[in-house]
């Protein structure tokens, strides 16, 4: 019995020990991400500052240059490694985030047709981007889906979410997302002045504005800007078309696995290729899908859903400071200008359409 007692004794000792160094090992694993995820929340400091300062500078395109020119010039600090490396997570957790500023009824309210519009926008618009990219302009075809899916869909957020989805590295991220923000900048100055010239009805100027753009923030300060229909509509028609960023995202995925799958002549069916697709799918779109239906049954006040956008934000904000300290300036002159001239002709393009579309149909 002593001897029964001793063995259980020495055995609740062991595990206490155990626990313990579990408990100091995740201590000193926390201790070491946080100079890197100081330095990343002093970066995106520093840019929303500089966007505040100057306007129409965008704080995510600043949060890459700032990361982008430590990073060239001094290196990545060794103290700093393992906080940078968060991007990742920070940025799948801003697009789980994201889901809960999707309102379902805003879609149906806004009626079949510019429903149908939208859906439109994004399916035709992702499948001209990549014909330009891969068979005109001879874009490396990870580059071309992410410019793609950025112009057709939501800008930097559909970027960051097929990025997340084809496995793809942290400099055709970044060279994507600021071609996108360029020409976000470029619609904020552009698109008003046309809209004068053109003579638009405020509904008619904020469906265009609401199909064509790229980013909800500009769509949303060009519609109000011109008189406050045309924002209403085109931050709800810019809605409907954020709303197929799953779908996206999802397509890419699957995509780019079987593809994968194919080379790697794992051909087979049945359980097995449910499962490798599984393995490749992006499993934060089934946190997306759970903020949209969470948010969509009213068990969100719009406080909260404000705050979880202002928190999504932060996290892309994070995000792409990190993913400058990954980005050699060398390697980035290789791909040369050729996305910027897909995205200019995918923007001329689906401009042209959606004008003739609303002016035809409204």
């Amino acid at each position: 019995m002593e001897g029964y007692l001793v063995g259980t004794a020495r055995s609740l000792w062991l595990l206490r020990f155990e626990a313990s160094l579990s408990v100091s090992g995740v201590t000193e694993h926390v201790r070491a991400l946080v100079p890197g995820v100081g330095l990343l929340i002093g970066i995106a400091v520093s840019a929303r500052a500089i966007a505040a300062f100057v306007s129409r500078l965008d704080a995510l395109l600043l949060a890459i240059a700032l990361s982008v020119l430590v990073a060239n010039v001094y290196g990545t600090p060794e103290w700093a490694a393992g906080g940078v490396g968060l991007g990742t997570l920070f940025l799948e957790t801003g697009i789980v985030l994201l889901g809960a500023e999707l309102a379902i009824g805003q879609v149906v309210a806004a009626g079949p047709i510019v429903l149908v519009l939208a859906f439109g926008t994004v399916v035709l618009g992702v499948l001209y981007t990549e014909f330009l990219g891969r068979r005109v302009f001879d874009v490396e075809e990870r580059t071309s889906s992410l410019v793609a899916a950025g112009s057709s869909v939501c800008g930097v957020s559909a970027v960051v979410a097929t990025a997340e989805s084809i496995e793809v590295t942290d400099e055709q991220i970044a060279y994507a997302a600021s071609t996108v923000l360029l020409f976000d900048a470029i619609t904020l100055l552009v698109f008003p002045i046309a809209g004068g010239l053109l003579s638009l009805p405020p509904r008619q100027f904020g469906l265009w504005a609401g199909l064509s753009m790229f980013s909800t923030g500009p769509v949303s300060a060009v519609g109000f800007a011109y008189a406050p229909v045309a924002g209403e509509w085109a931050t709800l028609t810019k809605l409907v078309r954020n709303a197929f960023i799953g779908l996206v995202a999802v397509a890419y995925s699957i995509g780019y696995a079987r593809r994968r799958e194919d080379a790697a002549g794992r051909g087979e069916r049945g359980r097995s290729h449910v499962r490798y697709l599984w393995n490749q799918f992006p499993k934060f779109i089934v946190g997306f899908v759970l903020v949209i239906a969470v948010a969509n049954t009213g068990a969100l006040s719009g406080s909260q859903i404000d705050l979880l956008g202002r928190v999504s934000e932060v996290l892309f904000l994070l995000a792409f400071a990190g993913i400058g300290f990954d980005i050699r300036i060398e390697e980035l002159r290789s791909t040369g200008f050729a996305p910027v001239l897909v995205v200019l002709v995918h923007l001329l393009t689906a401009s042209a359409l959606a004008l003739g579309a609303v002016v035809l149909l409204f």
